[in-house]
């Protein structure tokens, strides 16, 4: 399946697949929230840190499956797979976007 994306988000899938940090952190403005697993993680540093100590920990790939634009957001429905139980999951990705960067990323 093909979908259309806006490029941050695009962005954001192709460095977390090839677990570029840095290329990753150019996806997000100053300030960004993300919320995973119960945190929340705000600012470029500790958004890298995040997306390191994630790789890391479940050597996961992100495949965008389905999007959906909800409440001003874009609502990706990214299949992750990885050395996790019950792998691989579908997941909402939920990213609110500002100035052509993501401002705010839910993944639940």
């Amino acid at each position: 399946m093909s979908i259309t994306l806006p490029e941050p988000v695009v962005a954001f899938f192709a460095a977390a697949n090839r677990d570029d940090a840095d290329a990753l952190s150019l996806c997000f403005v100053d300030g960004a929230v993300v919320r995973d697993e119960g945190r929340r993680i705000k600012g470029i540093a500790a958004i890298k840190r995040w997306h390191s100590e994630a790789k890391k920990k479940y050597h996961h790939t992100l495949e965008p499956v389905d999007s959906v634009e909800r409440d001003g957001k874009i609502v990706v429905i990214g299949k992750v797979s990885g050395s996790f139980p019950n792998s691989p999951v579908n997941l909402e990705h939920i990213f609110g976007l500002r100035g052509g960067r993501i401002a705010s990323l839910e993944i639940r």
